[in-house]
């Protein structure tokens, strides 16, 4: 384990933890598979979909630059310690599961062990459930009839003549959802 990454993924964190241990193992596990640098930094090539909004997302972040402003850090918000990584370059993808810990340790034994243990004792890994996500597009904004704030265009809701932003548009359903 490259000890720098690991501290630069604290500090970008804040404090130490299993979760972001856990973030850590699956970005360097991922990038393994994909043959691509662990700890790299730029492009837009390499893209990130997580399934949850948790610790390991920092280091995520951190070390294989996926940003949400840069449009390849995505959520699919489930609930689960999985992501699913793709290299558009190269046109693959891994979907990685964090398996439960042993139970019974603390804290510090907790990131030790995710440090520490192969990545096959970590995680399942398996092909995508879906295609890579399209590159980020740039939209227009448009000035909401209401508020007058302006709105990605794309997420803007006509009523009427009227264009509404969605804190302004009333929605809907007739569902019973």
């Amino acid at each position: 384990m490259d000890e720098s990454l690991w501290e630069r993924c604290v500090e970008f964190h804040g404090h130490a933890c299993p979760g972001l241990a856990l973030g850590f193992r699956a970005a360097e596990g991922a990038c393994g598979i994909l043959g691509v640098p662990f700890g790299r930094t730029g492009d837009e090539d390499l893209v990130c979909v997580s399934e949850n909004d948790a610790c390991g997302v920092d280091c995520i972040q951190a070390l294989l630059s996926c940003t949400v402003g840069k449009g390849n850090l995505l959520f699919r918000l489930v609930g689960k310690n999985a992501y699913t990584f793709f290299d558009r370059g190269r046109g693959r993808g891994v979907r990685v599961v964090a398996r439960d810990l042993p139970g019974g340790m603390s804290r510090e034994d907790s990131i030790r062990y995710v440090l520490e243990a192969p990545f096959g004792d970590l995680f399942d890994s398996m092909e995508p459930r879906f295609a890579a996500p399209e590159k980020a597009r740039s939209f227009g904004s448009v000035a909401c009839s209401e508020c007058g704030e302006r709105a990605r265009e794309d997420l803007v809701r006509l009523d009427g003549d009227r264009k509404l932003c969605l804190d302004c548009h009333k929605g809907y359903s007739r569902s019973f959802l």
